[in-house]
């Protein structure tokens, strides 16, 4: 009896170490696909996806089940110009939960659009992170920008807990970008394939000329959002030197795409954070803010009164 306890307790531990990274959901979505392709199609894409991002170990990282990251996925589908053949855009949607409180805050809020891809059902989701391209880059493509974005999710997790942590998988990200599938009409993985994408997106965050961005990013979850219950006016303080920071980087480096990556999702967030300040630091913040978050300009000044 005591030799079974054993085992189960040793499994039990051999569980926990190898637990998975991810707390993924996958939805794919197919209602502007032609009816020429069976709905159960899209059915076994989705459970595969799910099951590819899951139940993959994604380094050698230990994780509990309850650190496990939770994140979004919704694959939006129509037809491509060849049989079996998709062309998607990707939502992808990061949080990360807030020390003492129940709040989770948003990591990532992201939109791809560069998505192109060949599945057939029932084909088998393979990933190889020393061959990413494949036999059929068509095929691999769509498994490289799932594995890209569960190191990229991975690697800003890491950032927020401690300076610099996400490097590994920045890295493993940019591996996938330098090996990337190549072929007709896939894009997304080179500079020259625009100013926002997959290549930039890891650029940015591997360029020295832009590694205060690590720190910023630290900064804002471990230095300000994990401090804001246990003191707000100090947590307040923080970001506003944050925010000046980010000023600072946005004047060195305009229009750089890890600026406007960073402020997707966080509107409503700074806001709220802002409601309770003093009017000093409700001007302080009016200050900075509506110039570096342009998008939510208006909303900033209408909101942080």
């Amino acid at each position: 009896m005591l030799k079974i306890k054993l085992l189960i307790i040793s499994f039990a531990i051999i569980l926990s170490v190898k637990a998975q990274e991810l707390n993924a959901r996958v939805t794919v979505v197919n209602t502007r696909v032609g009816n020429t392709v069976p709905k159960n199609t899209f059915v076994t894409l989705q459970t595969a996806l799910n099951n590819f991002l899951n139940n993959r170990k994604w380094s050698n990282e230990v994780y509990a089940t309850t650190e496990k990251i939770d994140c979004n996925f919704l694959l939006n589908l129509e037809q491509g110009d060849e049989t079996n053949v998709y062309r998607a855009n990707l939502t992808i949607q990061a949080a990360r939960p807030v020390f003492n409180s129940s709040y989770i805050s948003p990591l990532i809020n992201y939109q791809d659009d560069n998505i192109l891809f060949k599945y057939i059902e029932f084909q088998q989701l393979e990933f190889n992170e020393t061959r990413v391209t494949g036999t059929d880059p068509l095929i691999s493509n769509l498994t490289a920008i799932f594995a890209y974005y569960a190191h990229l999710i991975i690697a800003f997790d890491n950032a927020s807990f401690s300076l610099k942590g996400g490097d590994f998988h920045f890295q493993k990200a940019q591996n996938i970008i330098n090996n990337a599938p190549d072929g007709r009409g896939i894009a997304g993985w080179k500079a020259f394939d625009g100013v926002r994408n997959r290549y930039w997106l890891v650029e940015n965050m591997l360029n020295n000329r832009y590694s205060i961005m690590h720190d910023i990013y630290y900064k804002y979850y471990r230095l300000v959002l994990d401090k804001l219950y246990e003191d707000d006016r100090g947590a307040r303080g923080e970001m506003i030197n944050v925010l000046n920071m980010l000023s600072n980087f946005n004047v060195d480096n305009p229009n750089t795409m890890i600026n406007q990556f960073f402020f997707q999702g966080k509107s409503g967030e700074l806001i709220k954070i802002f409601s309770k300040a003093s009017p000093s630091e409700k001007a302080r913040v009016l200050e900075v803010l509506p110039k570096i978050d342009i998008t939510n300009a208006t909303k900033y000044q209408e909101e942080i009164k």
